[in-house]
């Protein structure tokens, strides 16, 4: 079980897949297709809420004390090579790493004192993005719960027909398992993630699914859609069953999808502003968040943004001084950019991996000599983690949770 204490504070080691969401057959929408998919969701506009998720998962276990809940009064093998800086919130302090973060902290809150009490991946994992334990483990990495993205688009759908309910840019992996715990699991295939794959920051930057398959111009399409339409009207007759007014709706959708402009424009990259774009970070990380925005702002239920590489167990220095730049750069702007465009409110933004690391820094040898393996890194830790969370009718610039110097739980 997942949990979280709530005392009062005073402040990888393992590849990738693609997920086809549009399909389009030799007779217009296939059988098995798009709108088979969202017909298997239930969605419908009385259970669509305006609320969305954006879900920024660092894969592989970021380090609790680097990050967000820094220690400079512990022993200096405990406490990292860095420094904590204040934030825009008085008692808040976070790495100096992420100065364009600590400029937004009354945005967000974050949790000190989450645990699970495992360090392994695939269970932690599992643990996080579907709140359930189930014996999942490196011994056994099957998916054995639905991931929290798949039961929300259950349940909710999209919040605009147009749109995929649950998106993963560019992957859906979890520990190197395609979709992993972000699937629907015993759901079903139809609740996985839609995944854009690609590198968002390329010129050439495109979601084939959105193109027409095998030479079908929407010319095309419009007539055998209009074929469909025909041989429906027949077996109206035949049959005045409800579900033919279900399944109009349902193809309706899955047809807006593939010939409608909102789908195409919102995962259009080059049509965002410049000026936005070099906000967010002219990288893969950067332009995937940016990509989460103008998802949701479309009518996307839930993203997840991959954010790998984390599984620090040597050179931490080399790693945190790449990662964190532009972990700051990309997070700092979201919580600035929906908070500019009216959208926090109604955007759950989170961050986290499946667990923390050591508290006690490691040689850098990983059973060679020490530092052969660069600079000391740490190990995988269950016992003290942190999440951060912001928008969404979350109260920001809060803290939740402590821990001791050496990183248990108080």
């Amino acid at each position: 079980m997942l949990r979280v204490h709530t005392e009062e504070t005073g402040s990888y080691c393992d590849g990738m897949s693609r997920r086809s969401f549009v399909q389009i057959g030799v007779a217009g929408m296939a059988t098995v297709g798009m709108s088979d998919v969202l017909r298997a969701a239930g969605t419908s506009e009385s259970r669509r809420s305006d609320r969305s998720v954006i879900l920024i998962w660092l894969d592989g276990g970021p380090s609790h004390l680097d990050l967000y809940d820094m220690k400079p009064q512990a022993p200096a093998e405990y406490r990292g090579m860095w420094n904590p800086i204040a934030t825009n919130v008085p008692g808040m302090e976070i790495t100096e790493l992420f100065p364009l973060q600590a400029k937004q902290a009354n945005k967000f809150s974050i949790v000190r004192s989450l645990y699970h009490d495992t360090g392994d991946h695939f269970a932690g994992g599992h643990r996080m993005l579907t709140s359930k334990d189930m014996g999942v483990s490196g011994a056994n990495t099957e998916g054995r719960f639905p991931s929290i993205g798949s039961i929300l688009t259950r349940q909710l759908g999209a919040r605009h027909p147009s749109m995929p309910a649950y998106t993963a840019v560019p992957v859906a992996s979890s520990i190197g398992l395609v979709p992993g715990y972000f699937g629907g699991n015993w759901l079903g295939g139809q609740y996985d993630p839609f995944q854009t794959g690609g590198d968002p920051n390329q010129a050439e930057f495109r979601i084939d699914n959105l193109m027409l398959q095998g030479g079908l111009t929407m010319e095309r399409l419009q007539d055998r859609r209009s074929l469909v339409n025909a041989l429906d009207r027949m077996a109206r007759r035949a049959d005045s069953d409800r579900q033919f007014v279900v399944r109009d709706r349902f193809d309706a959708d899955a047809y807006d999808f593939v010939t409608g402009e909102r789908a195409r424009k919102a995962f259009d990259l080059s049509s965002e502003d410049e000026t936005v774009r070099s906000l967010y970070g002219r990288d893969s990380w950067g332009q995937s968040t940016l990509l989460a925005r103008r998802l949701v702002e479309a009518g996307t239920r839930f993203v997840t943004v991959h954010f790998g590489g984390w599984d620090h167990h040597w050179d931490l220095q080399s790693g945190m001084e790449s990662y964190l730049p532009r972990v700051d750069k990309a997070v700092a702007a979201l919580f600035e950019d929906l908070s500019q465009r009216g959208l926090l409110d109604n955007t759950l933004v989170v961050l986290c991996g499946e667990f923390s690391r050591t508290p006690l820094i490691n040689d850098g040898g990983n059973g060679g000599p020490p530092l052969s393996k660069g600079s000391p890194g740490r190990d995988h830790w269950g016992a003290a983690m942190f999440c951060l969370l912001g928008g969404g009718g979350v109260k920001g610039g809060t803290i939740v949770g402590s821990t001791d110097a050496m990183e248990r739980v108080l």
